[in-house]
């Protein structure tokens, strides 16, 4: 099936692209939606401004959709987008990161059903920390672009999920009720290898903003 990436440039949708083509289907765009709400329902916002960088690395064209982010109207928006992608590139399906979340899950299922094309899940409901180690496996290279809940702290900005980040985030989710693959908004990430790219994305963090365990990297 030839398919549009819903792309945030995360670790969710990357690996949902991933599986997806390991599954023999063809990424055949990415879709994202640039959010001026960094408290939006449906978009992840740290580091968006990178996926074109990454578009490049997976050698796909983006398609880029700007939206307010006011809760359902951004929906619009995102319809926008979709319908853009199937007339340009005649998509059949799209491919999202949704894990857990009911609401963005069902959304995008909506609109797909109304535009007549598939709607793809690989994540759902799957089991957070099993994720994060397949992440690892295979060969995912990821790092924290933002931070929002107690304890996390700036010193949590740029760090790499690995087996060590695993093991503390486990204990922290069992200790202080966390996601512990940020799916509650924890945290969000940021891709920056991995088999669908053809080099390392290059980047530097230029500061950190944010305050009481609300904090995000500004990445060029």
């Amino acid at each position: 099936m030839k398919l549009g990436v819903l792309f945030s440039g995360g670790k969710d949708s990357t690996y949902s692209a991933f599986l997806a083509k390991e599954k023999g289907h063809e990424l055949i765009c990415l879709i994202s939606l640039i959010s001026k709400n960094p408290d939006s329902y449906m978009f992840h916002t740290p580091a968006i401004n990178l996926v074109e960088k990454q578009a490049k690395l997976m050698n796909l064209p983006l398609i880029k959709q700007e939206t307010l982010g006011e809760k359902e109207k951004e929906l619009e928006d995102l319809e926008k987008a979709i319908k853009k992608a199937i007339e340009k590139y005649k998509i059949q399906g799209i491919v999202t990161g949704a894990l857990k979340s009911s609401y963005q899950k069902s959304r995008i299922e909506s609109i797909c059903k109304s535009l007549k094309i598939k709607c793809l899940n690989p994540l759902w409901n799957k089991d957070q920390i099993e994720l994060l180690n397949e992440l690892i496996k295979n060969n995912f290279e990821i790092i924290i672009s933002g931070v929002a809940a107690y304890p996390l702290d700036n010193s949590w900005i740029g760090r790499k999920i690995d087996l060590n980040f695993i093991k503390e985030i486990e204990e922290l989710s069992k200790r202080y009720k966390l996601n512990p693959a940020g799916e509650g908004g924890e945290f969000e990430s940021l891709v920056i290898n991995c088999p669908l790219f053809k080099n390392n994305l290059k980047i530097s963090l230029k500061k950190i903003i944010g305050e009481n365990y609300s904090f995000r990297g500004i990445f060029k």
